[in-house]
C-alpha cells in the first residue's frame, strides 16, 4: 500500500469506502464499486457479469475492488450508532438479544453501505432483504443513513488478496515471487532449517519446518510445521503441513504434485490420535461430487482407479447435492488391529501398487470426513507440536550458530524458550556444545548463553548479573576447566546448576558463576598467544646491576574494544595507537637487579624512578606467590610477571629459595613507578607489565623482542585474571603512530604496522593534541563483563558496532597517512560515539559538560581507554591551545579538579637499559604529572 495515497480529507462528510485497483478477471469473484467521476458510489457489484464489471473500470482498465475498509464521519457514525435501540436493529446487539429478540446478521457492505449508494432505489434495496426481519432492518437503515454521501477513494499501487477456501489461492499467496503484483511477501524459509537449502527452488516456501538430508521442493509448493527426512522430492503445487519425521519413509518415492497433505492431532473423547488428510490443489470441497473433482480428477475416474465406491464415502440417505468432498468419509482414523499411518492415505495417489490389500485395509478402518474431523481437531495438541518443532529447530540453531562461530544472536531464542518452558532442553543442548566443541572459544560462548538462560529465568529479579563468582561450591568445576578438562568441568557445572534453580537470587548467582567459568575459557583461548613469545639468551648482568625499562603512555585514536577478548579472536580487531610523552616525560617504568638473598623484593616507587617506596613486599616462599592471580592482592602484577617470564616455576615441588639459588645465585629486586593516576585510560597497567617483563627478562640473562613482549603481556594479564586486550601494550611498547591488528582466529596473534605520516606531521600532531585530566574516577566497574556479555549474546547493535570500530580504525589510519587533522578529528568523534554504544554510561555528566564546552575549539575529542573518567584527549583546531582551553573549562561551574597537559608523539617506544651497579646519575628523573 502506498505510504502517500493522496486521499483528500479536507471538508470530508458522510462515509468513504477505500478501494484498491484490481483486474476485471479477478473481480468476477469479488465485489467492485461503481462510481461516477466525482467519486460518488452508485452501486456495489458482487460477482457481476463481464458487462457490469466493465462498466466499473477506470481509464487504465482496472476496477476499484471492495477491500473491507470503510470510514464514517462523526455525524454518520453517530447516526449509525443511534439505530442500535430501534427494532429490529436492536437484535444485532446484546441489548436486543437480552430482550428476547431473535438475532439478526447484517452485512457491512450490502446492508449498511449499500443504503447510501446513489444508484440504488429504496424499493430495490428493501426488497433485497433475505426475510421479513432483514427487510425491516434495511428500511430503518435507509431512513437513517440515506442522506449521507458515499464516496470512494482508490489507493494507487495497492493490491488485494482475498482469503478463500481454495487451496490454489492459499498456496499461491505463500509462494509469490518478489516482483509479483501482490504486496504479500513471504520469506522462502521462515523459522526453518534445511540441510540443503539449494534444493528449495525460488518460488517455494518453508515455514517452521526442519528438513534433514536431500529434500527437493519445487517452485509453487509450500511446507509448514513439518519435520521431514530426505531423500524426498516434492513437485509443484503442493502444500504439506503437520508431518513428522516418522512420515518420511512413506513419502519417499511417492509422486507428489498438486496435492494438499496434512497431519492433524485429533481428540475423540479421551482418545488422542493422528489423522492424515489428502486432497488436490484444484478440488472444490463443497461442490457436488457429480460436478467436481478429488485429487484433481473427476470422482468417476477416482472411483475407477482405486476401486472405492460411492457407498464407501456417503450413506445411501445422503442426497446427491450433499455428496461432496467435505462430507466424504475418506480419511482413516482407527483400525481394529493395526496402527494407521500416512501410507493409508497416500495409496489413494498411486493405487496400482497393490491396491487390493490397501483398499481392504482402508475399508476396514473407521474413517471420517473432513466435516466430521473438524470439530474433533485438538488445537492445544497441534499448537504444542508446532511449538515443540520450533524449539527443536532452536536446538539445532544453537549448535549451528555456536559450532559454526556465526554472529547470529541466540538471545531471542533463549527468551522465548524460557517463556514457553523449553529452557531445560536448551540448557541440555548448550551443555552438549560446550563439552564436545574441543574449542575453548566456542565452549566459552556456550557457557555465556547458559548464563543468559539463567538470567532470563530470574525475570529481572535476584540482583545484578555482574559481580563476584568465587563461591566454593563451584570451585571443583572451575579447577577442572583450569586444568583443561572442559568436558568434565561442564558436567560438574551442570550438576551444581541444578541446586541453584529454585529462586531468582540463586539463578542470578549461578549466572555469575557461569560467566566466571566462561572467563576461564577465554583466558585459555587468549593464552594461545604465548605461541608468539620467543626469548633469546643474552649476557647475564652482574649481581647488583640495574636493568631499567621506561615507556611512554598511549592514546587510542580508534578501534578500542575490538582488541578485547573474545571480540578480538572471534571478530578480528584493529586499533590505531600513538605512543606519547606526557609533559615531556615517559611516565611509566620498571627496574630490576639481582641480589644475593634468594628472595623477591617488590617495591612501588610512586611517581618517579628515584622516589620513595610507597609499597614494599618480600616473597621468600612459593606460598607468597599463590595470590598472583588475584589482581587486588599486593604485588600481584609483579608476581605474575616472575611466573610468566619463567624466572620462577609455579607451582613447583622445588622451594622458591632453591629455584632462585640454582638458576641465578640469588634473588631479585624490582622497582616500578607510574606518574599517571590509577584509571587514567592511558594504558598504564599493561604498559607497566611490559616494562616489568622486559627488565626481568634482561636481568635474568634473556632478551625478548617487542612483538614477544606484546604477546607476553597478553599472556600475563590472562594469568593475572584481569583480562583486557592488546591495544595498551601495542600503544606503549611500539614507538610512534601505528595500527595493531588481530585476525578472527586462534591462536591469537597481534600484528603491528607503523603508520607512515607526512614529514613534520608528528610535530604538528603534538602541537594540536592536549590531555585533560577530568578529575573524575573512571566508572569501569563491571564494564568489561557487560561488554563481553552483550558480545556473546551477539546483540545486532554490538556486532554492527564491532564492524564499525574496525572500519573506523582503518579510516583513521588513512587520515594519519594523509596528514589530515580534520578527518582525524572526525574519526575521533565517531570513535567516541562507538565507545558509548559499546559501553553505555561511560560518559559521566561532568565529562559531557566539558566536551560540550570544548567542542567549538576542537576537531575531535575522546575519553582515553574504555571511558568513564580519567583522561580526555582533544585535537584542537589551532596549535598550542593549552592556556586557552584552561580558561574555557575554568568557566564551567561545579567542574571540580581538572588539569591540562601537553603531550607529544614519542618515536622511541620502550627503552631497556643496563644502568650498572649504581643508578645512572645522569638519568633524567622526570617530573610528576600534576593531577
Amino acid at each position: 500500500m502506498s505510504l502517500s495515497p493522496g486521499i483528500d480529507w479536507d471538508g470530508f462528510q458522510g462515509v468513504r469506502v477505500i478501494a484498491v485497483p484490481g483486474s476485471q478477471a479477478y473481480a468476477r469473484n469479488h465485489g467492485v464499486y461503481l462510481a461516477d467521476e466525482q467519486g460518488l458510489v452508485h452501486d456495489i457489484i458482487y460477482r457481476g457479469t463481464e458487462a457490469q464489471i466493465r462498466q466499473c473500470a477506470g481509464p487504465d482498465g482496472s476496477v476499484p475492488l471492495v477491500c473491507g475498509v470503510v470510514f464514517f464521519s462523526s455525524d454518520a457514525a453517530e447516526q449509525l450508532l443511534a439505530t442500535h435501540v430501534i427494532p429490529p436493529l436492536d437484535a444485532c446487539t446484546y441489548m436486543g438479544l437480552d430482550s428476547g429478540a431473535p438475532p439478526i446478521q447484517l452485512s457491512l457492505f450490502f446492508d449498511i453501505v449499500l443504503s447510501m449508494a446513489r444508484g440504488v432505489t429504496e424499493e430495490d434495496f428493501v426488497k433485497g432483504g433475505s426475510d421479513a426481519s432483514a427487510r425491516s432492518a434495511r428500511s430503518v437503515l435507509w431512513a437513517s443513513l440515506r442522506a449521507f454521501p458515499l464516496s470512494v477513494a482508490c489507493i494507487p499501487d495497492a493490491s488485494y488478496d482475498y482469503l478463500t477456501a481454495s487451496a490454489s489461492d492459499h498456496i499461491r499467496s505463500l509462494t509469490l515471487l518478489p516482483g509479483s503484483a501482490s504486496h504479500l511477501r513471504f520469506c522462502k524459509t521462515a523459522h526453518s532449517q534445511a540441510d540443503q537449502p539449494w534444493l528449495l527452488e525460488d518460488g517455494s516456501s518453508v515455514t517452521n519446518s526442519l528438513l534433514e538430508g536431500a529434500v527437493c521442493l519445487a517452485a509453487g509448493s509450500a511446507i509448514q510445521h513439518c519435520h521431514l527426512q530426505g531423500p524426498l522430492e516434492i513437485g509443484p503445487g503442493c502444500l504439506l503441513s503437520g508431518l513428522t519425521v516418522s512420515s518420511s519413509p512413506a513419502l519417499q518415492g511417492c509422486p507428489l504434485r498438486d496435492v494438499v497433505l496434512q497431519g492433524h492431532h485429533v481428540r475423540l473423547r479421551d482418545l488422542s490420535c493422528r489423522v492424515f488428510t489428502l486432497s488436490g490443489r484444484l478440488d472444490d470441497w463443497q461442490s457436488p461430487a457429480e460436478a467436481s473433482t478429488y485429487l484433481n480428477v473427476p470422482w468417476a475416474e477416482f472411483f475407477h482407479r482405486t476401486g472405492i465406491r460411492e457407498g464407501d464415502l456417503w450413506d445411501a440417505q445422503t442426497l446427491p447435492s450433499s455428496r461432496c468432498l467435505l462430507s466424504a468419509r475418506l480419511f482413516p482414523v482407527l483400525h481394529a488391529s493395526e496402527a494407521l499411518g500416512l501410507e493409508d492415505v497416500l495409496w489413494l495417489l498411486a493405487p496400482t501398487a497393490g491396491p487390493g490389500g490397501r483398499l481392504a485395509r482402508w475399508r476396514a478402518a473407521w474413517r471420517m470426513s473432513w466435516e466430521e474431523l473438524l470439530p474433533c481437531l485438538d488445537k492445544e495438541a497441534e499448537l504444542g507440536a508446532r511449538r515443540a518443532l520450533f524449539f527443536l529447530q532452536g536446538q539445532r540453531k544453537v549448535r549451528r550458530v555456536l559450532l559454526g562461530r556465526q554472529d547470529g544472536s541466540l538471545l531471542p531464542l533463549i527468551r522465548s524458550a524460557v517463556h514457553e518452558g523449553y529452557h531445560e532442553a536448551v540448557l541440555g543442548t548448550l551443555d552438549e556444545v560446550a563439552s564436545t566443541a574441543n574449542d575453548a572459544g566456542v565452549a566459552a560462548r556456550a557457557l555465556a548463553c547458559i548464563a543468559d538462560v539463567l538470567g532470563c529465568l530470574a525475570q529481572g529479579e535476584g540482583g545484578l548479573r555482574s559481580g563476584p563468582a568465587a563461591n566454593t561450591r563451584w570451585a571443583s568445576a572451575f579447577r577442572r576447566l583450569e586444568s583443561g578438562d572442559i568436558a568434565g568441568g561442564v558436567r560438574e557445572l551442570a550438576a551444581e546448576r541444578q541446586k541453584w534453580m529454585s529462586g531468582p537470587d540463586l539463578l542470578v548467582r549461578a549466572a555469575r558463576h557461569y560467566e566466571g567459568a566462561e572467563q576461564i575459557l577465554i583466558r585459555q583461548a587468549v593464552m594461545s598467544s604465548c605461541h608468539f613469545v620467543t626469548v633469546q639468551p643474552a649476557e647475564l648482568p652482574p649481581l647488583g646491576c640495574w636493568v631499567q625499562a621506561v615507556c611512554p603512555a598511549r592514546l587510542d585514536l580508534s578501534g578500542g574494544w575490538s582488541d578485547t577478548p573474545p571480540i578480538t579472536y572471534e571478530h578480528g580487531g584493529a586499533v590505531v595507537d600513538v605512543a606519547v610523552l606526557v609533559d615531556g616525560c615517559r611516565p611509566i617504568g620498571a627496574r630490576v637487579r639481582r641480589i644475593p638473598e634468594p628472595e623477591l623484593r617488590l617495591l612501588s616507587l610512586g611517581g618517579v624512578p628515584r622516589g620513595e617506596a610507597v609499597a614494599e613486599l618480600v616473597c621468600r616462599e612459593l606460598e607468597d606467590l599463590r595470590d598472583f592471580c588475584q589482581p587486588h592482592a599486593p604485588g600481584a602484577l609483579l608476581k605474575a610477571a616472575f611466573i610468566c617470564t619463567q624466572i620462577v616455576q609455579f607451582p613447583s615441588q622445588e622451594p622458591l629459595r632453591a629455584q632462585l639459588t640454582r638458576s641465578f645465585g640469588g634473588g631479585f629486586e624490582v622497582h616500578t613507578w607510574s606518574k599517571l593516576p590509577h584509571g587514567s585510560g592511558l594504558g598504564t597497567s599493561s604498559i607497566l607489565a611490559g616494562a616489568a617483563m622486559a627488565s626481568l627478562y634482561r636481568a635474568a640473562g634473556k632478551a625478548a623482542s617487542t612483538e614477544s613482549l606484546i604477546h607476553a603481556v597478553l599472556h600475563l594479564e590472562q594469568r593475572l585474571t584481569t583480562g583486557g586486550g592488546w591495544q595498551d601494550q601495542v600503544g606503549g611498547l611500539v614507538p610512534g603512530i601505528k595500527i595493531g591488528r588481530s585476525k578472527a582466529q586462534l591462536p591469537l596473534r597481534v600484528e603491528v604496522e607503523e603508520i607512515s605520516v607526512p614529514e613534520g606531521f608528528a610535530r604538528t600532531l603534538s602541537d594540536h593534541l592536549l590531555l585533560v585530566y577530568t578529575g573524575k574516577t573512571r566508572l569501569a566497574r563491571n564494564l568489561l563483563q557487560d561488554v563481553v556479555r552483550n558480545w556473546y549474546a551477539r546483540l545486532p547493535s554490538v556486532v554492527q558496532n564491532a564492524h564499525a570500530l574496525v572500519s573506523n580504525a582503518e579510516e583513521c589510519a588513512q587520515a594519519l597517512r594523509q596528514g589530515d587533522l580534520e578527518l582525524l578529528g572526525t574519526c575521533l568523534e565517531r570513535y567516541w560515539q562507538q565507545k558509548k554504544r559499546m559501553a553505555p554510561g561511560c560518559e559521566p555528566l561532568a565529562v559531557g559538560r566539558m566536551m560540550g564546552a570544548l567542542r567549538p575549539y576542537v576537531h575531535g575529542q575522546c575519553l582515553a581507554g574504555a571511558g568513564g573518567g580519567g583522561f580526555l584527549y582533544v585535537l584542537t583546531k589551532a596549535p598550542r591551545q593549552k592556556e586557552a582551553l584552561h580558561q574555557v573549562l575554568a568557566k564551567i561551574e561545579g567542574l571540580g579538579n581538572f588539569s591540562i597537559h601537553s603531550i607529544e608523539v614519542d618515536t622511541g617506544g620502550i627503552s631497556v637499559e643496563v644502568l650498572g651497579c649504581e643508578l645512572d646519575a645522569n638519568a633524567p628523573p622526570g617530573e610528576d604529572v600534576a593531577v
